[in-house]
């Protein structure tokens, strides 16, 4: 697809991979929406970017509403749905409780469902659009508490695979992108953004493989693709 002038929204954009990812869209081009709950962060992502603000929750359906709605207003369409927003909870079986499994996969799991949904309708509507969800190489394999966590990514990397069986055939891209650790603000409780050493992935390394994935011509999609830090254990 050409980048230039397509319509896109971006869930969890205050932040991290949402936010670079923005910019590297609004700088090829791109009319871009991000989201994302704290109005003072998200402004800043926004000018930052050059992305128009939607403060929503994607655990709200009436949030979900509300950014359609604006986004449409304001763009007249929407060609792409990146479904970044996510949280992250650690716990073992143990300590688990059943409010940490609700609280992480209304973000990780439902919201991106119904956001998706919201999308499919425009799409199946103009035949053409493209949905990418935002994983994790923890949707792969499971590890040490990541029980609620690696299960809400196995969730999205399953309705990812069934949403492209169902898609395909109204000519709908929907792939799946799972980054390994990345040094962003994500499982911060002060929502603080941390800074990767040489030896680990940056959002921008993230937003650059969005893009290109985008960028390639309507007939051909990426199912599926991870990206990984080359040497982690490299000594700085």
């Amino acid at each position: 697809m050409n980048i230039k002038s397509s319509r896109i929204i971006i869930t969890g954009g205050s932040l991290g991979i949402g936010k670079e990812t923005a910019k590297c869209l609004v700088d090829a081009g791109a009319i871009v929406g991000i989201t994302g709950r704290n109005q003072e962060r998200l402004n800043i992502a926004a000018e930052y970017s050059g992305a128009f603000p939607i403060v929503a929750d994607v655990t709200k359906p009436e949030d979900i509403e509300k950014t359609y709605k604006e986004f449409l207003a304001h763009a007249g369409g929407l060609d792409v749905l990146i479904n970044n927003a996510g949280l992250g909870a650690f716990p073992t079986l143990m300590d688990a409780t059943l409010e940490q499994y609700e609280h992480i996969f209304r973000t990780n799991v439902f919201g991106p469902a119904m956001m998706a949904q919201k999308a499919a309708g425009l799409f199946i509507e103009q035949q053409h659009g493209t949905i990418i969800n935002i994983g994790s190489t923890a949707s792969l394999r499971g590890f040490e508490r990541g029980g609620i966590y690696a299960a809400s990514k196995f969730a999205l990397r399953a309705m990812t695979e069934s949403w492209q069986h169902e898609l395909r055939k109204h000519s709908i891209r929907v792939m799946q992108v799972n980054p390994s650790e990345v040094a962003t603000a994500f499982n911060s409780t002060e929502r603080v953004e941390r800074t990767a050493p040489d030896n680990k992935l940056r959002s921008q390394e993230i937003a650059y493989m969005i893009k290109a994935i985008l960028e390639l011509d309507d007939r051909a999609m990426i199912p599926e693709f991870s990206v990984w830090a080359s040497n982690p254990w490299k000594q700085l």
